[in-house]
């Protein structure tokens, strides 16, 4: 598997519907790969004998099973630091305007089995009432539905929350540059922050920290809003020195716009929850938005996520109150 082939099984992947040579040929060029189309459809000959593609004809090609995971495991050395350009990419795309409540977030996509809808509402209520989630906004969809552009598996029900990165498309778009550090898990006292206790860096991962936190059972989140004491999913950003007062500022306007997420911002130049900062630098610890999640998958609910997966309309995400009143 080379990179060409592995390019082309990304752009496949990105589509449920069939795509020709053609299409594959211009989508290459974004990801700064230039082949004709007879070159594509040589790539993709090779890609079908080996079972990784599905050919319709003169329609067009279809990724398979075998074809999502082989993307999904191969050239881990090419995926390293896919995750800080995948943040990078998806803060530019954020258009969330706080004056008006209209533009798009980036949802976190998850999943768990369809029969285990109530009792996943019964353990998500009191943390959608918590300082532990990003936003009280939500979206849950059934198996065969969309979130964005995202398909619920058969059987799954979807539940969309907003990601802390969003956070970093609002700060980008006032100005503000933000540099994402680490995803980490952080320890609740007394219903304060304490300190990190688990750390991975963005830029040295190949997969989202947090989804391997959940996977690895580290989070407490139950504990955290039930004791006040637990272990919660948070990520640490830093900030310019000159930028931390209006920060403070897009602080309080997110959480009139129904963002919350900023667990803290810490002070010039000094360590904030043990964790270092750089030379005129101040600290932001960001609540995870995968937290509610993690409190389905501590209840012994099996659960499959997605970080950052799709951009996706703000005014169209409802509050988890109003989801559940309306039935889903």
């Amino acid at each position: 598997m080379n990179k060409t082939m592995l390019a082309i099984l990304k752009i496949l992947e990105k589509y449920s519907d069939i795509i020709g040579s053609r299409e594959i040929s211009r989508q290459l060029k974004l990801h700064g790969i230039d082949l004709t189309e007879r070159t594509v459809r040589y790539h993709l000959r090779i890609l079908d004998e080996r079972g990784y593609t599905e050919v319709f004809g003169k329609e067009g090609r279809k990724i398979t099973e075998k074809g999502r995971q082989e993307l999904k495991h191969s050239l881990v050395s090419e995926k390293v630091g896919f995750v800080i350009s995948k943040i990078e990419t998806l803060s530019y795309l954020t258009t969330l305007n706080l004056e008006t409540f209209s533009g798009d977030v980036i949802l976190n996509i998850s999943y768990f089995p369809e029969e285990n809808l109530r009792d996943a509402i019964k353990i998500l209520t009191p943390i959608f009432s918590s300082p532990y989630v990003m936003s009280d906004r939500i979206i849950f969809a059934h198996g065969g539905e969309k979130i964005g552009d995202v398909l619920v598996p058969e059987g799954r029900i979807g539940i969309g929350t907003v990601c802390s990165v969003t956070i970093n498309g609002i700060f980008l778009k006032a100005g503000i540059p933000v540099t994402s550090r680490f995803g980490g898990v952080v320890e609740i006292d007394n219903g304060n922050p304490a300190r990190f206790i688990s750390l991975i860096s963005y830029e040295g991962s190949s997969l989202d920290p947090l989804e391997i936190f959940i996977r690895s059972k580290m989070t407490d989140v139950l504990g955290a809003v039930s004791n006040h004491s637990g272990r919660i999913l948070a990520s640490f950003r830093e900030i310019p020195v000159v930028c931390m007062d209006k920060a403070k500022e897009l602080s309080k306007k997110m959480s009139y716009s129904g963002i919350g997420g900023i667990l803290l911002i810490g002070d010039p130049n000094k360590p904030l929850l043990e964790i270092p900062v750089g030379i005129d630098k101040v600290g932001v610890v960001i609540v995870g938005g995968l937290n509610p999640v993690a409190a389905i998958e501590e209840s012994g609910i099996p659960t499959e996520s997605k970080a950052m997966s799709t951009l996706y309309e703000y005014p169209k995400l409802k509050s988890f109150k109003d989801v559940v009143k309306g039935g889903i």
